[in-house]
This record gives structure tokens, sequence and C-alpha cells, in this order.
């Protein structure tokens, strides 16, 4: 658990609360309270498929996260606008490190501005802070 102090910093920084793993399971936890985890969980695949060295794990990632996060009716479909999802879909014809890098920056900036203030105000951050 985290210090209230640590704790504390995440109101200014999404990142921050995002590399904490106990600040990402809060946040996921109250995103999930709000029907928003899939924000998360597709930020939480990408960081992992940035990781991959094999090419051919990268492909495999890749069409798992577009199948799971980026097409239409996608089960747990993300919130970005045509040209982002125009240019990811370019960017799957050759996976490389940053074929969904667009996709999270976007749906980073979204969380920022919208989930991060819902969640600073939660309870679940409340209890933390004390």
């Amino acid at each position: 658990r985290p210090s209230p102090e640590e704790a504390l910093q995440w109101r200014d920084s999404l990142e921050k609360l995002l590399q904490n793993p106990y600040g990402l399971n809060s946040f996921r936890s109250f995103l999930r309270s709000e029907f928003s985890e899939e924000n998360a969980e597709f930020w939480v695949a990408c960081e992992d498929y940035k990781k991959t060295k094999s090419p051919v794990k990268m492909a495999e990632k890749a069409k798992k996260i577009y199948e799971e996060f980026i097409q239409t009716e996608a089960p747990k479909e993300v919130n970005i606008d045509h040209f982002t999802k125009a240019v990811t879909m370019k960017n799957l014809v050759e996976p490389s490190p940053s074929t969904f890098d667009m996709a999270q920056k976007r749906i980073f900036a979204l969380m920022e501005k919208d989930s991060l203030p819902r969640f600073v105000r939660s309870e679940f951050y409340q209890e933390l802070i004390k």
C-alpha cells in the first residue's frame, strides 16, 4: 500500500499512478465502478506490447489488442476517433513497437482529462490519502 504522500502525487500525474501497481489496481477498480476500465486495460496491454521483442509474438499481440480494443464492436472497444483508428489499422500491416502509440496517447489523454479528476474525488482515492 502506498504512503499517503505517494498517493497524493497521483492527483497531478496519471503516469505515476499507472506505474504504481497499487495505484493502477485502485484506478482500475474505480474505472470498473464507472464501466470504463477498458481504457486502463488498453493502456496496460499497449505497455506490455511495446516490451515484446519477437516479431512473431508482436504480430500475435497486435492482432489480439486490435480484436479486443480497436475493431468496431470489440468486446472492450476504446473510444478513439476515426483518424486514430485508421492510422492504427495501417500500422497493423507491419506491427512495430509504435503500432498503438497514437491510440494509446489518445486514451491516456482521455483518462487524464476525464477519469483522473473523478478518481481523485472518489472514495477509492480519499481512502488512500488518509
